[in-house]
């Protein structure tokens, strides 16, 4: 890969035109590029083997590399932690000043070496088959010290570094790094690894509000507004037993405690522009409105806040298997976790924390044009429905 270069006047550096440059990145990814598609073409049985000992391992999977094969290690590290295998980093520099204790029986010891000659690596060889452990080499040479000493080789090949020397890891820790997701990967499918289960390795951040369940940011019954079908509208009105921020909405339950309907601010406030003052003295059932968009106990709040945004609704009653209400998605109240969100990404961000993976909030989509009237006063808690749901939830 030549690339025309241009010197400049009084300066021994070479300068790159636009035009070159551009021309240089696309060459350096298609380099490595193309040693993936031949490192996909060059995986055989010893793949298999890796990822039998991997699956298998009922202790952790360490990984170790030193440099950049070794920042590559820390990532492939945290992927198999977080895809439901239990894995560490070890620096093995500091393997031989105390961290050796890290490593027991039964571990898998995944290791990195471009050349399989690492100094720090080879040092390290005779007391991971001292503590009996199964060693899974990535390397470019099977026949190094590294391959002759491993349980299983992941050969890489014959790689061309992408940089101009020919000398920087760029190629190498590419393949490296996509080996590992490999591995990573294919054993969490072995696995059954499922979104819940990732959700609770990820409780924060843009992947955490994905997969976040509607029980962890509704409003449960007790702090909500209810009220029995039979009930007058103005006697709900005139209850007032909610401390806090009141949602706009009332859920309205029948003689088995099961949602029936829900009647919303916008409902009060379209019965005054009608002048249907006369319906404050009808039962609350009159007035309702029927068969309630609901979600399901266990549902995702991203799949709740895309129903409440097509359906543009400011709140979203979450029921149980029998259609009793648990609690309210509140549009408020998941604006303000948003902002709680990314306040805190930013103030991590700000003290430098390190490993913070928590990449940015992602804002709910706009739901209402117009703001909710106030009500004059709360309705009552319902000790019935209360002290049921406090039964099925204990």
């Amino acid at each position: 890969m030549e690339v025309p270069i241009i010197p400049t006047d009084g300066d021994e550096s070479p300068r790159l035109t636009s035009l070159q440059q551009l021309e240089y990145a696309r060459e350096i990814i298609r380099l490595e590029a193309g040693a993936l598609l031949q490192l996909a073409d060059r995986i055989d049985a010893q793949f298999v083997l890796a990822i039998s000992q991997i699956y298998n391992c009922e202790t952790n999977v360490i990984v170790t590399g030193m440099g950049k094969a070794g920042l590559v290690g820390q990532k492939i590290a945290a992927t198999l932690a977080s895809t439901g295998t239990r894995s560490h980093f070890l620096n093995p520099a500091e393997a031989f000043h105390g961290d050796l204790g890290r490593i027991q029986h039964g571990d898998v010891v995944l290791i990195l070496s471009q050349s399989g000659h690492t100094e720090e690596i080879v040092r390290l060889l005779p007391s991971l088959e001292d503590l009996h452990a199964t060693v899974v080499a990535i390397t470019t040479d099977c026949n190094s010290p590294l391959g002759q000493a491993a349980n299983v080789v992941l050969e890489l090949g014959p790689l061309q570094e992408a940089c101009s020397l020919g000398l920087a890891p760029s190629t190498s820790t590419t393949a490296m790094l996509a080996l590992g997701d490999a591995l990573a990967l294919v054993a969490s499918k072995m696995r059954a690894f499922r979104a819940e289960d990732f959700a609770r390795f990820h409780p924060g951040g843009t992947l955490g509000r994905k997969l976040t369940k509607v029980e962890q940011l509704m409003r449960p019954v007790r702090e909500c507004r209810w009220a029995s079908q039979t009930e007058t509208l103005r006697d709900v009105l005139s209850k007032c037993c909610i401390e806090g921020r009141r949602s706009g909405a009332v859920m309205i339950v029948d003689s088995k405690n099961q949602l029936s309907g829900i009647f919303t601010d916008s409902d009060l406030a379209r019965l005054f522009e009608r002048h249907q003052e006369g319906a404050l003295d009808q039962p609350i059932h009159n007035v309702m409105s029927h068969h309630p968009v609901t979600v399901p106990s266990g549902s995702m709040v991203s799949d709740a806040v895309a129903i409440m945004a097509e359906r543009k609704l400011s709140e979203l009653p979450v029921i149980d298997d029998s259609g009793t209400p648990l609690g309210l998605l509140d549009i408020t109240d998941l604006v303000n976790h948003n902002f709680a969100d990314k306040e805190s990404e930013q103030t991590q961000d700000q003290t430098g924390l390190a490993n913070t993976i928590n990449p940015g909030g992602v804002p709910y989509p706009k739901l209402c044009e117009e703001s909710k009237p106030e009500l004059a006063s709360d309705a009552a808690d319902g000790p019935e429905l209360i002290e049921r749901h406090t039964r099925r939830s204990g």
